[in-house]
Parts: structure tokens; C-alpha cells; sequence
């Protein structure tokens, strides 16, 4: 396992690089080149990867707590129970990346793209996903209990089985998204679009706003 923790390696060509299980804990990485690399297993604790290309590369089971991905390019990547906690991942590019069982747990996603991603039971406890886009993305079974999706494109998204209690989908486009058996106890659906999506009234009913929401058709609204 390469010991390359700390290491400065900003704007270097790594693409198609092995580093599976190597240390690059607190690493300068910004703008570097890792696409289609092998990094399964690799500790990226607290490294600063803002602005690098890992487009495609294999990330699974990596150690990405508190890094910095800001603006950087996972387009397709391989994320699948990786550790992200804490990361800094705002206008992150993950469209159709594989983030199954990942834990993005205070992480901060504002802004991101993770359009058509696979992000079934995904852990997004309490994290910050406002504007971000998750157009037909996989959210099955994932825990969003407590995020702040505010502003967010989750249109044609599969939501089903997933836990949405006290989460804030304030303004949300939640158009033909599909929500069987989603969890909506608390959640404040104030101001979302819901045409078109797959929900029922008692799910509905557990909410705690749905003041100026457009509702898919036949629904009534209860007082609250």
C-alpha cells in the first residue's frame, strides 16, 4: 500500500493510475487528472480534490470523509460504499455514477449534478442538497431524513421506500417521481411540484406543509 499522504500532485496526468488502498490522506489533488483510475480502498481523508477529473474512475469503498471535491468531474464513477461524510462536494458533477450504499452523511452537495446516478440506500442524513439536480436518479431506499433539498430537480427520480422525515423539499420538482412507500413524516413539501408523481393521499397527510404545492391530480388537500 504507497504511503502518499500530504503529497502535492495538483494538475498531474494520473489517469488510468493503480492506487488501490494507498494513503493520500490530506493530499493536494486540485485539478489533477484521475479519470479511469483504479483508487478502490484509497484514503482521501481531508485531501483537496477540487476541480480533478475522476470521471469513470473506481472509487468503491474509498475514504473521502472531509475532502474537498468542489467542482470536480465523477461523471460515471465507481462510488459504491464509499465514505464522503463532511465532504465538501458543491457543483459536483455525478451524473449516472454508481453511489450505492454511500455515506454522504453532512456532506454538502448544493448545486451538484447527480442526474440518472444510482444512489440506492445511500446514507444523506442531514445533507445539503439544495439545487442540486437528481433528474431520474435511483434514491431507492436511501435515507434523506433531515436533508435540505430546497430549490432541487428530483423530476422522474425513484424516491420509493425512501426515508424523507423532517426533510425540506421546499420548492422541489418532484414531477413523475416515483414515491411508493417513501417516508414523508414531517417534511415540508411547501411550494413543490408534484405533478404527475406517484404518491398517495395518506403519505401526503404525514406532511408537515404542503402550502402552495401542485399535487398530482385527484388529490385533496386536508387541513393541517
Amino acid at each position: 500500500m504507497a504511503d502518499l499522504g500530504e503529497v502535492n500532485l495538483e494538475e498531474a496526468d494520473l489517469k488510468e493510475t493503480r492506487l488501490s488502498e494507498a494513503n493520500l490522506n490530506r493530499a493536494t489533488l486540485r485539478e489533477v487528472d484521475l479519470s479511469g483510475a483504479n483508487l478502490s480502498g484509497v484514503k482521501f481523508s481531508e485531501a483537496n480534490l477540487s476541480e480533478a477529473n475522476l470521471s469513470g474512475a473506481d472509487l468503491s469503498r474509498a475514504i473521502l470523509s472531509k475532502a474537498n471535491l468542489s467542482r470536480a468531474n465523477l461523471r460515471k464513477a465507481d462510488l459504491r460504499k464509499a465514505n464522503l461524510r463532511g465532504g465538501d462536494l458543491r457543483r459536483i458533477e455525478l451524473g449516472e455514477a454508481n453511489l450505492s450504499e454511500t455515506d454522504l452523511s453532512g456532506a454538502s452537495l448544493a448545486e451538484a449534478r447527480l442526474n440518472g446516478a444510482n444512489l440506492n440506500g445511500a446514507n444523506f442524513v442531514r445533507v445539503d442538497l439544495r439545487g442540486t439536480s437528481l433528474e431520474k436518479a435511483n434514491l431507492r431506499k436511501a435515507n434523506l431524513g433531515g436533508a435540505n433539498m430546497r430549490g432541487a430537480n428530483l423530476s422522474g427520480a425513484n424516491l420509493s421506500e425512501t426515508r424523507l422525515r423532517v426533510a425540506i423539499l421546499t420548492k422541489a420538482n418532484l414531477s413523475r417521481a416515483q414515491l411508493n412507500k417513501a417516508d414523508l413524516r414531517g417534511a415540508n413539501l411547501s411550494g413543490a411540484q408534484l405533478r404527475s408523481a406517484i404518491v398517495t393521499q395518506e403519505q401526503l397527510d404525514t406532511a408537515r406543509s404542503l402550502e402552495g404545492t401542485i399535487l398530482p391530480k385527484r388529490t385533496i388537500i386536508r387541513n393541517f
